[in-house]
């Protein structure tokens, strides 16, 4: 059974845990965006520069969360700049491969009709290419920011964890209540984040719901 005492009794802790585990979640996800920014113009300006940037960030992504904190406490030790920096790389591949999809998933048609109204290159990209693309842009900042959410649990180890504690310290208690906490506030703040980023979308992208 739940135990709502519990709950009650270690109600500031569980927003403590809260604001930690956004902190862990957003501030990973905006600096894989700023890097993965800079990628995606290295790919648009140098195409064979795609391979090697997502087989590099595809080997990043395959690294257990564990082993890659552990490599990682040599370098800058057993803190939060260690999950930033692991939780970072995880998002590399989503995004560098939506910014990427996006950007061509632009249609031929309109980038012709965008240079016969006389657009320079740098004016098509942002006022044409960059807000088509931001359906696809903004469906890869999604699937980052929840894989993230998943993955902030894993970095208890490390002594941080987020709703990661409460599960860590569930299962150590054998306390159920701990570990729903945990879990079904993860999965909370997974959707909330979600119907935020859908929200930014419609509201980015107006003609999208006027077309429907």
């Amino acid at each position: 059974m739940i135990d709502w005492g519990w709950i009650g009794r270690n109600a500031d802790q569980i927003i403590d845990r809260t604001w930690e585990h956004l902190f862990l979640t957003l501030v990973p996800v905006a600096i894989g965006i700023v890097i993965s920014l800079g990628l995606t113009a290295v790919v648009l300006r140098w195409r064979r520069a795609f391979g090697p940037i997502t087989v590099t960030a595809g080997i990043l992504y395959t690294i257990p969360s564990l082993a890659l904190f552990a490599a990682l406490i040599p370098v800058v030790g057993l803190n939060a700049t260690n999950a930033i920096i692991a939780l970072t790389s995880y998002t590399l591949l989503i995004l560098v491969r939506n910014f990427v999809a996006g950007i061509d998933g632009v249609p031929a048609a309109m980038l012709e009709a965008a240079d016969g109204m006389g657009y320079t290159r740098s004016a098509r990209f942002w006022r044409m290419e960059v807000p088509l693309a931001l359906p696809v842009i903004i469906a890869g900042i999604r699937i980052a920011t929840i894989t993230t959410v998943g993955l902030v649990t894993v970095s208890v180890v490390l002594g941080l964890g987020g709703y990661g504690f409460f599960i860590y310290r569930g299962f150590q208690a054998r306390q159920i209540t701990q570990t729903l906490v945990g879990l079904v506030l993860s999965i909370v703040l997974a959707t909330i984040l979600d119907f935020l980023f859908v929200a930014l979308q419609r509201w980015l992208t107006p003609w999208s719901r006027e077309r429907r």
